[in-house]
């Protein structure tokens, strides 16, 4: 059986964390994955109080729904790989608030995003940057016991697995490893989806499922927010190519509904399209509803 999770964001925004995890245990899912983004809201989360915290493991234990992985992406606003000495420090503090948050929680997987920089020019610095400021964060995290696991994202930095691994050659650690996106490992046109699986296997600790269009001339893609089914994913190829490498880690569906009209259903959606699909290549998944 495997474990498929679902993104907070997808989920209704306004509700608290109880509503939330019964939501998704309700629609089937096993986990939810946190949402660390740059925003000043999300950012505060990481100095939660010792009660916030104990109150979060208390509901997780009573919904039976963990968070099992953290989306942190608050290195957009602060980057690694930033040319300004104060943001490189700020990531740093953010990492190992995460780290700290996430031993708290229970969460196994902190996704790290990619980038190097994101509004800042990239350069030869800003890659250097990135390396010495990820091994310094690599060694936070196995003091902990918390897996770092990197994004392949909708950014030319990180956008495959071959180049996930050049960066893994500089950090020979296993407490990093690769976290792909399956939209945005199809998006890139010098991608081939099943050699990028099958060069990382050893290194995937989670895979997340959404569809993308690809990048094509002077169209920069798109990668959020495009309908399951109507974008250039293969995920029959991709699903199918995970289970002969046997690939048994958690799936997580990552959609941003949860700030439209009828979130549920979209997410609902969702899930009837990929579950068949995962059936159909030999993956199963006993829904949470049936506890």
């Amino acid at each position: 059986m495997i474990s498929l999770g679902i993104y907070e964001k997808a989920l209704p925004q306004d509700i608290s964390w109880k509503e939330r995890l019964e939501i998704a245990k309700k629609l089937g899912f096993d986990y939810v994955e946190l949402s660390i983004d740059e925003t000043d809201e999300r950012i505060e989360r990481l100095t939660w109080s010792k009660k916030e915290r104990q109150d979060l493991v208390q509901t997780m234990s009573e919904t039976k729904i963990p968070i099992l992985s953290m989306c942190l992406s608050a290195h957009r606003r602060y980057p690694f790989g930033s040319n300004d000495l104060k943001k490189r420090k700020k990531a740093l503090e953010i990492m190992q608030q995460a780290i700290d948050l996430a031993s708290d929680l229970g969460v196994r997987t902190i996704q790290i995003a990619g980038y190097d920089v994101y509004y800042e020019e990239k350069t030869v610095s800003s890659r250097e940057f990135f390396i010495r400021q990820l091994k310094t964060a690599v060694h936070m995290a196995e003091k902990k016991g918390v897996m770092l696991s990197v994004e392949i994202m909708d950014d030319p930095f990180i956008n495959s697995i071959t180049k996930f691994l050049e960066i893994k050659k500089q950090i020979p650690s296993p407490w990093l490893q690769v976290y792909p996106d399956i939209g945005n490992l199809s998006a890139w046109p010098e991608n081939d989806p099943g050699y990028e699986l099958e060069k990382g296997i050893s290194h995937i600790t989670n895979v997340h499922l959404k569809d993308t269009l690809a990048v094509k001339g002077d169209f920069p893609g798109k990668f959020k927010e495009v309908v399951f089914g109507e974008g250039c994913v293969d995920f029959k190829g991709c699903l199918a190519t995970l289970k002969r490498l046997n690939y048994q880690g958690p799936f997580l569906i990552e959609m941003w509904s949860g700030k439209s009209q009828e979130p549920i259903k979209e997410i609902e959606k969702a899930y009837q399209f990929l579950l068949p699909i995962l059936k159909e290549v030999g993956y199963e998944h006993e829904s949470k509803t049936n506890d």
